[in-house]
């Protein structure tokens, strides 16, 4: 009777035991497949706009820009080249002076060097210009007549004729012969500055620049042209993707070093001269507006030129055309062969 017993305990417990197990199996068979989620794509975050920029280059700053801009007249005479400090200018200015040789007023914010130079002398319309741009205008010499315009208020100058080779706003090099050995020793230009009452602090709005699109315009990677005997002429390095500047066939480069200057802005501009007197002295438009040629990325774009809250842009329908942030060089040239006299050529071709 016992053994039937344990028999009977051992069947239910394998009948109970396959219950189960068949729950189980239905429990499971029943379940749902998990749903598969799919994860949206992650778009590319938008890089982050610098807080601070220089206004004349669009460069990131690490702070604030309060320092006043400082524009210096640079000499071009064949004797003066290669000049020291152009590669570190935000803008310059290309314009003729006497005859065919052109003289450069280089503005400086972004970058301060130790010495720029030669020096040369004050002209109306490039004190002009730097009066537009709020700048202190360092020079050295000008005509009686010129100097009593500048000492008139016209602009805030310092004129190395009284500070020559001073040793703290104007150095006298050996290497030269006067008048194309006078340079300017930046950590003076603040300091006298300061002892003439000027302002040395200042707040400017930005230029307009590119953000992350390409510039639009045709194909030009050799660009020459000529101020009667001075030529001028730009290729653009793919490499750097800059342009190189020479003058009358010769690379236009540091002194000290012989580093290239290398541009990411060209601006060709034509406007109305006029020789006023008879040492060649000339009156240059600078108001009027008028076509222009601007050079980026290896292309070139027919713009307008606009003298806006003083400072000269290039315009399409009158409305700004962005700068490529970086260095920007500005050729002025007479109307008489104007922009029809610019080559442009592709050399990538």
């Amino acid at each position: 009777m016992k053994k039937w017993c344990v028999l009977f305990i051992i069947v239910l417990c394998s009948l109970v035991a396959c219950s189960n197990d068949e729950e189980t199996t239905n429990e499971q068979d029943q379940e749902e497949p998990e749903e598969i989620v799919e994860e949206e794509p992650v778009e590319p975050e938008e890089p982050e706009k610098p807080e601070h920029i220089y206004p004349l280059t669009g460069l990131e700053a690490e702070e604030d820009v309060t320092d006043r801009l400082i524009a210096v007249m640079v000499n071009n005479h064949p004797k003066a080249r290669p000049q020291t400090g152009l590669s570190q200018a935000d803008i310059v200015f290309e314009i003729l002076a006497e005859g065919n040789v052109t003289r450069f007023m280089a503005l400086y914010h972004s970058h301060m060097p130790d010495r720029v130079g030669p020096v040369r002398s004050a002209r109306p319309y490039y004190f002009n210009l730097a009066n537009d741009y709020n700048a202190l205008y360092v020079y050295h010499g000008a005509a009686d007549h010129i100097e009593n315009m500048v000492q008139s208020g016209a602009v805030q100058g310092l004129n190395g004729m009284y500070y020559d080779n001073d040793k703290v706003l104007f150095e006298r090099s050996t290497d030269r012969n006067p008048p194309h050995n006078s340079y300017t020793l930046f950590d003076g230009i603040y300091q006298r500055a300061e002892e003439k009452g000027f302002s040395i602090d200042a707040e400017y709005q930005p230029m307009t620049f590119l953000e992350d699109e390409s510039v639009e315009g045709e194909v030009a990677t050799d660009i020459s042209f000529s101020y009667g005997n001075n030529s001028v002429r730009y290729q653009y390095d793919e490499t750097t993707e800059k342009y190189l500047r020479y003058s009358d066939g010769v690379q236009t480069v540091e002194y000290a070093d012989s580093s290239p200057i290398q541009l990411d802005n060209v601006l060709i501009m034509e406007t109305a001269h006029q020789v006023i007197d008879d040492e060649g002295r000339r009156e240059i438009d600078f108001n009027s507006g008028g076509n222009a040629l601007l050079l980026q990325q290896g292309k070139v774009q027919d713009v307008q030129w606009e003298r806006n809250d003083g400072r000269i842009i290039p315009t399409k329908d009158g409305e700004p055309v962005p700068f490529v942030p970086g260095q920007t060089w500005i050729n002025v040239i007479p109307t008489s062969p104007g922009i029809d006299g610019v080559e442009l050529s592709n050399t990538a071709e």
